[in-house]
């Protein structure tokens, strides 16, 4: 149906006064002359004419949308995705809020945990709101403690209050996260008290992994461990105490003595959580998707879209 520019225009007019700028239909007529039912009419029109498009915005259907591009693009399974809150904190506890939340669709039972920003804010909303008949049985570091005094990285205190919420049982890992050197490592994982993590990590169904930025803060004495091996091959974000560029590759040192879940091991895990804090960055989002390791993600919803949206 061919519809002069001028009826267009006129259309498009009388659109705008009543969606946009919230006028009545009677309103308009009067202010054009014309009958209230033309108005109705003409407003019918422009929806016919593709002038004007109504789009509903469903609850959750945005994130619903964009984990359905996850799961075809990177093979995620499935995941939690927020909304910005007021600032960065109001956020990270709706990132915090969405993982638990995910544990309990998951119905996890052994569960690992990383350290991170964000699992520190995990384990104050769940001091704040307790899931004592979590499915959660087993809880145990995914990596050593660190010698810094922030809460954030203090692996066994973290279990120890995410087992007492949860009602689960803690299982803590009395090894330092960066011992003084490979050798001082060696030594260490060879005690029984690294044997019996072990068990505890070949048994796990569910891997809480936080995904950050490189470079991070604090250092985990990169240079010692990897000298100059990151910025060769470009690394752009960190899980755990592993680093990984944007190709997805977890980059590896001989002179690594981090006391951490092997790799390997962590692979074999059939849940593996990857959870996001509100600082988290599209590229070091997009290198840990490619590596393959998570089957779930927690994240805020503007930095998926910003990911997909590169494909």
């Amino acid at each position: 149906m061919d519809v002069s520019l001028e009826k267009q225009k006129r259309l498009a007019y009388v659109a705008r006064r009543y969606y946009l700028e919230d006028r009545k239909q009677s309103d308009i007529a009067q202010e054009l002359g014309v009958s209230r039912p033309l108005v109705s009419r003409m407003l019918s029109e422009a929806r016919e004419l593709g002038i004007v498009e109504i789009t509903i915005h469903e609850p959750g259907a945005r994130a619903s949308r964009l984990l359905e591009r996850l799961r075809l693009s990177h093979g995620i399974r499935d995941g939690v995705l927020v909304e910005d809150g007021a600032d960065n904190d109001v956020t990270n506890r709706a990132l915090s809020q969405g993982a638990v939340e995910l544990l309990d669709r998951l119905e996890a039972r052994r569960l690992g945990v990383g350290w991170g920003y964000l699992i520190g804010q995990l384990v104050s909303w769940l001091e704040e709101n307790p899931r004592p008949d979590s499915s959660v049985t087993d809880i145990c570091p995914l990596v050593g403690n660190a010698s810094i005094p922030a809460r954030n990285y203090q692996s066994n205190e973290n279990v120890r209050l995410m087992a007492r919420q949860l009602g689960a049982v803690p299982h803590f890992l009395y090894l330092p996260a960066l011992p003084e050197s490979l050798e001082e490592k060696k030594l260490l994982c060879s005690t029984e008290v690294y044997r019996q993590i072990c068990r505890q990590w070949e048994g796990l169904d569910t891997a809480l992994v936080n995904i950050g930025d490189y470079p991070s803060s604090p250092d985990f004495a990169s240079l010692v461990r990897y000298g100059s091996l990151l910025q060769r091959q470009r690394a752009c974000g960190r899980m755990l105490v592993y680093y990984f560029n944007e190709e997805g590759t977890v980059i590896q040192s001989d002179q690594d003595f981090a006391i951490q879940v092997p790799i390997g091991t962590l692979r074999r895990c059939p849940n593996i959580i990857g959870v996001c804090s509100a600082n988290t960055s599209v590229k070091a989002l997009g290198g840990a998707l490619r590596s393959g390791f998570f089957t779930h993600i927690v994240a805020r919803l503007d930095l998926m879209k910003g990911l997909l949206d590169q494909f």
